[in-house]
């Protein structure tokens, strides 16, 4: 039986553990997907030692940076963004390869392109995480010029007190990679100026649980288009299988 597995710590909040083993379950698959939670990326290559039937990973938080120095190749795209989420492994005469790819950009892209508008030329990435770096490169390849907002100073960001009115009418996509909002702490949101936002406006959240957060709340109220992250999960898991099977 083929194994696949997420790696990640903690891992209570697992979407893909039950997408999985249901899809297998339902298309006949001889495979099943398991949970590696492990406390430090130093344990990783103890899960790919002890599981000589794993065929390939998801990688999430926090691990998505970390992994990459474990890994033999990434894809083009991977290495622009540098952050993985996927990983094939290949099993030749008593070797492993392990290549590293990021579906994350797949599914963000495919998810947020039918809402955009003609005007909408620039984006604000709530967060600088490994999501954030594949949403910026998502948005690059649509046309979008993105721009990091953090929590610290960093060059050539904002953080989210140098925020001003002129900035969220020019930036008329804000994304949310971050978890603030998140379920439990739903009557929480990242830090804007939603009172300057307009019906021009586009709030894409990743955060997919509660379905509809705080930060696309205050936008509905402002007449601004939200979405949430649900359908880019499910997209980057798509592309998660086509990665593993081609």
């Amino acid at each position: 039986m083929q194994k696949y597995g997420l790696i990640g710590y903690p891992l209570k909040h697992s979407f893909s553990i039950g997408y999985f083993n249901e899809k297998f379950s339902s298309e006949n698959i001889n495979a099943e997907y398991v949970n590696f939670e492990i406390p430090n990326i130093s344990d990783f290559m103890e899960v790919i030692e002890e599981n000589p039937n794993l065929c390939g990973l998801n990688v999430t938080i926090p691990y998505k940076e970390k992994v990459i120095s474990f890994l033999d190749e990434l894809d083009k795209d991977t290495i622009a963004i540098g952050a993985v989420n996927v990983i094939k492994i290949i099993r030749e005469k008593g070797k492993v390869k392990l290549i590293g790819y990021n579906s994350d950009i797949i599914g963000f892209t495919q998810s947020i392109q039918p809402l955009l508008q003609p005007h909408h030329h620039k984006a604000l990435i709530l967060g600088t995480g490994g999501a954030s770096k594949a949403v910026f490169h998502g948005l690059k390849k649509l046309g979008i010029e993105g721009k990091f907002v953090s929590r610290t100073a960093r060059f050539g960001m904002y953080t989210y007190e140098e925020l001003t009115p002129e900035i969220i009418k020019e930036y008329t996509v804000i994304v949310n990679c971050t978890p603030v909002g998140m379920y439990p702490k739903v009557d929480i949101c990242p830090n804007i100026l939603y009172e300057y936002l307009t019906p021009d406006h586009l709030l894409y959240d990743l955060l997919y649980n509660p379905n509809v957060t705080l930060f696309m709340k205050k936008g509905q109220a402002k007449g601004a288009t939200t979405k949430n992250g649900l359908e880019m999960l499910l997209l980057q898991a798509f592309a998660s299988w086509e990665i593993w099977q081609k």
